[in-house]
């Protein structure tokens, strides 16, 4: 349907004194869009292009905002999609096949991404309390010159301030400790 720019003008917005019905005012705004799918804007606004920019805005920003690969394995769902889209053209069935790989790949990206490592300490070296360290709750202790954040290695045991501790193992940030006297009995 070809109707001139100036006649979609007058139909969506036409003089004061012409009242409009609903039916009409419709029809105008929809022939007035109408356009918008014959023109060269028409095909920066499709699916595919939709999902390889946002497939690439995703994979660009794992490298400024790092999440574990979780942003990069978003993105190339999205590219994934993008290429669906050419074969599926349903919007919402996209979103969620986007939401399907997503998941997936996160999901697979996480068995192959190394496993938090428990440290053992060789030697159990000895360490100073600087604070109390309360039954099942975290401290802070001297190591190798250093304050570290411990917990006791009985959950049910408290150790006072300035206490010699034994590190027995290293649990990420966390040194695992006991008390020189629990272990000299």
């Amino acid at each position: 349907m070809n109707i001139p720019r100036s006649e979609l003008l007058t139909l969506v917005a036409p003089k004061a004194d012409m009242p409009l019905t609903t039916t009409e005012l419709v029809a105008g705004v929809d022939m007035a869009f109408s356009w918008l799918l014959v023109t060269p804007v028409a095909p920066l606004l499709s699916t595919t292009l939709l999902w390889l920019v946002a497939g690439a805005i995703l994979c660009l920003m794992e490298m400024f905002l790092p999440t574990a690969f979780v942003e990069f394995m978003m993105g190339i769902s999205a590219l994934l999609v993008a290429g669906i889209s050419l074969v599926l053209p349903q919007f919402p069935l996209q979103v969620v096949l986007w939401l399907i790989f997503s998941t997936v790949l996160i999901y697979l990206s996480r068995r192959f991404m190394p496993r938090r490592r428990v440290m053992i300490i060789e030697d159990a070296r000895e360490g100073e309390t600087l604070t109390a360290i309360a039954a099942g709750e975290t401290g802070r202790v001297l190591y190798e010159g250093n304050s570290w954040r411990a917990r006791c290695e009985d959950y049910e045991q408290a150790i006072a301030p300035h206490q010699k501790v034994y590190v027995l193992r290293r649990e990420g940030n966390t040194l695992i400790v006991m008390p020189e006297h629990l272990l000299r009995q």
